[in-house]
């Protein structure tokens, strides 16, 4: 039998997987000189290369789609924080204006008490008697829902009560614009200011019950004490005729001879001002005065612990007697720590009792 030949002896080539290809890339050199690399890559490289170009395709797909709507809420979220930080700021600028609102209501009210000081001065009738029917109230704005809501309401409210004070003041000082006006003789007699000037005075007792320094029992204070450095100047509170200035005799009565050095002044018909415990008295009985003018010096005489000025304002009443008054209502030209209280006493306080009447030298 004759042998195979050595050709159809050879065996018949492995088929392989297609997992276990291998796929040639070749990289030629755009220099010829240079040699070519070659890159043999299995199929599951060329698998994980076509999945990581297809991931970052669609993100950049995806990136491509987003991105306005990104750079759109970045916009937004810029223009909010600017937002908020204009409306701090106008929050800060609303506050600062109601701020200016209350002092200017505080200072309409200071206003008021001058107002209602001078009518009570001149014997009016209390401001809130005044003006029939009131004064037109200011129409309330509604106020939009805001995180400054309260802020807004509360300047609100400061404005209508302030255009409401003016509005009332207004018609108030018309009203004592035309009484001084007709009347000048009154504004003239008025004991409207402080005997004494400058600051070197103290309010030390004021007008009403108190405990004597002397007695130490209660009794009636008829008018205010100033401590105030020996020798300093006392001057008329408005224009007026001296009644009298001297010393009271004590056979005709111990309570005006404890004024020690007294100066009476008759104010028209209506008012008598009286300086006690005085050291150098300056004028004298019949001698006509004007606003301002030196009438005395601050002394210790009398039943006085220490130099200061006892001052007081008589008003005619009803009855036709002189009625002591607090001489603070007269000053006009200061201003009182308890001032509000002080007037609200004078509208509301009874008649004053157990004072001592004023002689009828002093009275005629």
């Amino acid at each position: 039998m004759p042998s195979p030949s050595p050709r159809s002896a050879a065996p018949a080539p492995v088929r392989r997987p297609p997992s276990d290809w291998l796929y040639e890339l070749q990289l030629h050199p755009s220099d010829i000189r240079r040699r070519v690399r070659y890159l043999f890559l299995r199929r599951r490289h060329l698998t994980i290369a076509a999945a990581a170009v297809v991931l970052w395709l669609s993100t950049v797909i995806a990136a491509a789609v987003l991105a306005p709507a990104v750079i759109d809420g970045l916009q937004r979220r810029r223009e909010q924080r600017g937002l908020e930080a204009d409306r701090e700021r106008q929050g800060e600028r609303l506050r600062a204006l109601v701020g200016r609102l209350d002092e200017l209501g505080e200072r309409s009210a200071e206003l008021r008490l001058k107002v209602d000081k001078i009518y009570l001065a001149y014997g009016l009738a209390s401001l809130e008697s005044i003006g029939q029917g009131g004064f037109p109230t200011p129409v309330r704005r509604a106020v939009p829902r805001s995180v400054y809501a309260n802020v807004v309401e509360q300047g609100l409210t400061l404005e209508a009560q302030i255009d409401g004070e003016l509005r009332a003041i207004s018609a108030f000082l018309e009203e004592v614009r035309a009484l001084e006006e007709a009347d000048q003789e009154r504004v003239r007699t008025t004991p409207s200011a402080c005997p004494l000037t400058g600051d070197r005075f103290v309010l030390t007792s004021p007008f009403g019950n108190r405990r004597s320094p002397f007695t130490k029992n209660l009794d009636f204070h008829a008018g205010v004490d100033f401590a105030a450095p020996l020798g300093t100047e006392v001057r008329a509170p408005s224009d007026g005729t001296v009644v009298f200035a001297g010393r009271y005799p004590l056979r005709n009565s111990v309570g005006w001879w404890r004024y020690g050095n007294l100066v009476v002044i008759a104010h028209d018909d209506e008012f008598r001002t009286l300086y006690g415990h005085c050291d150098e008295i300056r004028v004298k009985r019949g001698q006509a005065v004007r606003q301002g003018d030196v009438i005395a010096t601050v002394g210790n005489t009398g039943w006085s612990t220490s130099p200061h000025l006892h001052y007081e304002v008589r008003r005619k009443g009803e009855d036709g007697d002189f009625e002591p008054v607090d001489p603070r209502i007269y000053i006009l030209d200061r201003r009182w720590r308890d001032e509000e209280r002080l007037l609200v006493r004078a509208r509301q306080a009874p008649d004053p009792r157990d004072y001592e009447p004023l002689p009828e030298l002093f009275a005629r």
